[in-house]
């Protein structure tokens, strides 16, 4: 046994880490939703490696008496599931860490004595209940037990997740977590551990999602009726969503044979008049290049969701960067207009995926959703999605005699019909074409569709979405973000507890929102905070406003970042320009 630890902090970092095939993943989904059922806000990621078994994985659950939504570096309980598992992060270990484990795993005498560990049988336990599969029970077990979970409501949420399985799997699964929750709670009435968080009524009632839940809702509150992809990780979670509820929505899900007939049959969805979405990852959008050229030829509407994660090629499949921004925003050869949103919240990815179907739609344009593996697989509870105000507006006309596809207009916007409705002939090709959609390679009428097609640029400003201000006006300091660095940044802001820092915080990185210059030309000192390794949004942000960020905060090495070291980085960089 190890120190008695008592726990007064409001927030608590819990890591469970271990090999692939212990059933980490299982033990998140379980814990996140009840804790959030009795009362706690929550917060879970996860980083795993690229295989079935073996190597180590790791979870982290933030347990809070308030809203918590970014990765820490801390860890407050850690429980290890295999030996390999204290050397992947040793580095985040500290002496304030209580780490909860099976004797077997901190077998030498240095590491007990190092540690402030607790034994815990797990494997005798899960042995009894069935065998070593039913440790990640125990382990729900345990944390529900320090969080004093009623255990009827721990039965039911296992009883639930394992509801497909044989009664049996159910009852041994339940023995296990309920050894487990015995232990937690003889560690608290011996007083070897406190906890202190309150709980919060209301919580019980909120949501918790993911970021490829939040993706998936948007794009059926878009009206989407068609999933056309070819898996790829961490796209798949949207693609798995929309066709497990596609029968519900009425939505086709296709999973194609490669990502060129994936993109290419969401083309001929969209030129049939339905509202088609691609999901996929950096490599396999590389595939899809060619169709985004041939969107931008004949106009067609597009919504393309690229989750990130490292490459190039296969790179760290994965892990999360936000490293393809360059890659969408000059896909497709030759030059024509389209329109990239990056969610930073859950909400904003609801939102922004339904404004996908409709920008698209409108101006006739792709539009691409940017997310990444961290998005995609952080979970956290959220009061609610409102989702009353979202419309489908659908911009189809009526086909006459004399329809042109393609004619001529001042805002570039053409009339747009489909096949079927209406009485005229609705042509689409790869090469250039006349108003009606004949070739041509008459030079005149190239420049003149070029230019139509370009002008849409000036159109889209009418419904740029602007960056978000978080913070106070008088800014002497302006960190700027994009993506899924939102919470991370602002509470690393909030930890520096100066009020002369904001954040600038962009959902819609393509077009860059023309009041950008405004905002950079107020601060003093500016700071982007990138997950690369060149400063593709700073760049881009020079190059459509003219102003040079004056520092680059730049990670590439697989993970987010943590609010830790992120507060740190900004707090050096301003110790040293002061």
């Amino acid at each position: 046994m190890g120190r008695s630890v008592v726990r007064k902090t409001k927030d608590i970092s819990i890591v469970l880490c271990g090999e692939a095939g212990h059933g980490i993943q299982t033990v998140e989904q379980i814990l996140t939703r009840l804790l959030k059922l009795s009362g706690f806000h929550v917060f879970a990621t996860k980083e795993y490696m690229s295989r079935v078994r073996g190597g180590s994985n790791s979870t982290e659950i933030r347990v809070s008496s308030r809203r918590v939504s970014a990765l820490l570096d801390r860890i407050d309980i850690l429980i290890p599931l295999d030996p390999a598992a204290l050397k992947h992060i040793g580095n985040r270990i500290s002496h304030e860490t209580l780490v909860l484990a099976d004797g077997k795993i901190i077998a030498d005498t240095e590491n007990k004595n190092r540690l402030n560990f607790i034994e815990i049988p797990f494997s005798d336990i899960a042995s009894a209940a069935g065998g070593a599969i039913y440790t990640n029970s125990v382990s729900v077990g345990i944390i529900a037990g320090l969080f004093d979970v009623g255990f009827d409501v721990v039965g039911s949420s296992i009883a639930r997740f394992f509801s497909a399985g044989d009664k049996k799997i159910i009852e041994k699964n339940l023995s296990a977590a309920k050894r487990g929750y015995e232990i937690a709670r003889e560690l608290i009435d011996a007083e070897k551990i406190h906890i202190d968080i309150s709980r919060n009524d209301d919580v019980t009632g909120e949501i918790i999602i993911n970021g490829a839940e939040a993706v998936g809702i948007g794009a059926i509150a878009g009206g989407c009726n068609c999933i056309v992809s070819y898996p790829m990780s961490p796209s798949t979670a949207v693609l798995t969503f929309l066709s497990r509820n596609a029968k519900d929505f009425n939505l086709i899900a296709e999973q194609t044979e490669d990502e060129i007939s994936a993109v290419n049959m969401a083309l001929g969805a969209w030129y049939a008049g339905a509202r088609a979405m691609v999901t996929t990852s950096g490599g396999g959008f590389a595939l899809m290049e060619e169709a985004v050229g041939l969107a931008g030829m004949i106009e067609s509407p597009m919504v393309i969701h690229v989750a990130q994660r490292p490459g190039p090629a296969t790179g760290l499949p994965t892990r999360t960067e936000q490293g393809d921004l360059q890659l969408v925003l000059y896909s497709g050869h030759g030059e024509f207009p389209r329109i990239i949103l990056a969610p930073g919240k859950l909400e904003d990815a609801v939102d922004l995926t339904h404004r996908a179907f409709n920008l698209a739609d409108k101006y006739q344009v792709p539009v691409f959703i940017l997310t990444d593996q961290y998005f995609m697989d952080s979970y956290y509870n959220i009061p609610s999605l409102n989702l009353s105000e979202t419309r489908v507006t659908q911009y189809i006309e009526k086909t006459g005699h004399d329809y042109k596809r393609y004619r001529l207009t001042k805002n570039g916007i053409s009339p747009r019909g489909i096949p079927g409705y209406g009485e005229g002939l609705v042509l689409a090709d790869s090469d250039e074409h006349d108003e009606e959609g004949h070739i041509t390679e008459d030079l005149d009428v190239r420049v003149a569709m070029v230019d139509k097609r370009l002008s849409k640029l000036k159109s889209i400003t009418e419904d740029l979405i602007p960056p978000e201000l978080v913070g106070r006006k008088d800014y002497k300091v302006l960190v700027i973000g994009w993506g899924s660095t939102f919470h991370v940044i602002r509470e690393a802001i909030e930890c520096l507890g100066r009020t002369d820092i904001a954040l600038l915080h962009f959902k819609q990185v393509y077009p860059v929102h023309p009041y950008t210059a405004e905002y950079l030309a107020k601060a003093k000192h500016t700071i982007v905070v990138e997950g690369n390794a060149t400063g593709q949004f700073g760049r881009l942000i020079w190059i459509a406003t003219g102003y040079d960020i004056d520092n680059r905060i730049l990670k590439y090495n697989g993970i987010q970042f943590t609010v830790e070291e992120l507060t740190e980085q900004i707090k050096t960089i301003l110790d040293q320009g002061e």
